[in-house]
């Protein structure tokens, strides 16, 4: 079994794992290689140290994550959270930082309801919350808007 950093052109770094490095150049020259994240096939092998089974070394798995180096469970929650992401763009309004006062005016039927997206402080995150309007934060990748379309 050979394990394989790999990258697409995007730059988002995870694991291959391939019963050879045959199979490896046939599935990359078959761009059937593709990014967890972006759905990219231009994905290339990255660089790679050899493993060292020392005593005094860490273990592999956290010396593969601090060579920034996901975890197959990691890539796979990225890529859950970029499809959040995407959904979440793809149906919403951006309000910017007006996102706490349209939200009052969607509860209080002031404009038709719509999904919204921006900017609240936590107070204005509270105030919403004692004024019986729900809304929760999504952690938004920091990335360019191209890689989320």
């Amino acid at each position: 079994m050979k394990v394989y950093n790999l990258a697409c052109e995007q730059n988002h770094c995870f694991e291959g794992w391939f019963g050879s490095e045959d199979d490896f150049l046939s599935q990359s020259a078959g761009q059937q290689i593709v990014c967890p994240i972006c759905e990219s096939v231009k994905v290339g092998k990255l660089p790679s140290a050899p493993h060292l089974n020392l005593s005094a070394a860490k273990p592999a798995t956290a010396s593969r994550h601090a060579a920034g180096t996901a975890s197959p469970a990691a890539v796979q929650m990225k890529k859950q959270l970029m499809d959040m992401a995407r959904h979440v763009m793809e149906n919403t309004v951006d309000v910017g930082e007006s996102f706490a006062e349209e939200a009052r005016r969607i509860h209080y039927k002031e404009v038709p309801e719509h999904g919204i997206r921006g900017l609240a402080s936590a107070e204005q995150c509270d105030e919403l919350a004692e004024e019986g309007i729900d809304v929760f934060q999504l952690p938004m990748p920091a990335l360019r808007k191209s890689t989320l379309q």
